[in-house]
């Protein structure tokens, strides 16, 4: 077990988490980061780039001259590849990027990346981030009081915060995402994560982790 100090919003240390070594102490390799990684990002694109073969382009139906005694090379249609405005030969067509990790690998690649980051000091944990309003001001602040408001910041929290949401969007370094959907690539995008106890927690049991 690996213990992790709870602050408050005011950066006062007011007590402290167990986590299970799983999280924060994994021992698998780097490179099972960098696989979840290639695989995400894989997964982002749409595949829809597309470029016309001589089989798409419209008009040459009909032959630019005739065979024999022009003096011109040979030639069956104006939209052959050779031609100006003519098909492309072995462009990008439609295509599946997906890439399948199995779900165990996808979560050692994010319990991974958060060793990586504890070991770096890179992680923060909150008693809780309650906003009564939504205003930026409030989560400039906060951060000043953590002593991290130069370095991008991942806010984890248990579930959707709207006061939250709408206090980071207009702070281009700083975003926030629930437990359940952070991934390998969201830790390893910004330079501190910071959870709530409740985000901690609500990981943990998504991923179902025991002490």
């Amino acid at each position: 077990m690996i213990e992790i100090e709870i602050r408050d919003i005011h950066n006062n240390i007011i007590g402290k988490k167990e986590v299970p070594d799983t999280v924060f102490n994994n021992t698998a390799s780097e490179s099972v980061v960098h696989s979840a990684v290639v695989a995400y990002l894989a997964n982002q694109r749409q595949g829809t780039h597309a470029t016309k073969t001589r089989a798409m382009v419209s008009g040459g139906g009909k032959k630019p001259w005739r065979q024999k005694h022009t003096g011109r090379a040979r030639h069956g249609s104006i939209r052959s590849p050779l031609w100006r405005k003519g098909g492309i030969v072995f462009g990008p067509q439609p295509r599946d990027y997906y890439i399948k990790l199995p779900k165990k690998m996808k979560d050692t690649a994010l319990f991974k990346a958060l060793t990586m980051k504890y070991r770096d000091n890179e992680i923060l944990l909150l008693d809780k981030l309650e906003l009564i309003r939504p205003k930026t001001k409030d989560i400039i602040d906060i951060l000043k009081n953590l002593k991290i408001q130069d370095k991008s910041i991942l806010f984890v929290l248990a579930d959707k915060d709207e006061n939250v949401l709408l206090s980071v969007r207009n702070i281009p370094y700083v975003d926030v995402v629930r437990a359940s959907d952070l991934n390998a690539y969201y830790v390893s995008l910004f330079d501190n994560v910071v959870f709530t106890v409740s985000g901690l927690d609500r990981l943990l049991t998504v991923k179902g982790v025991t002490s």
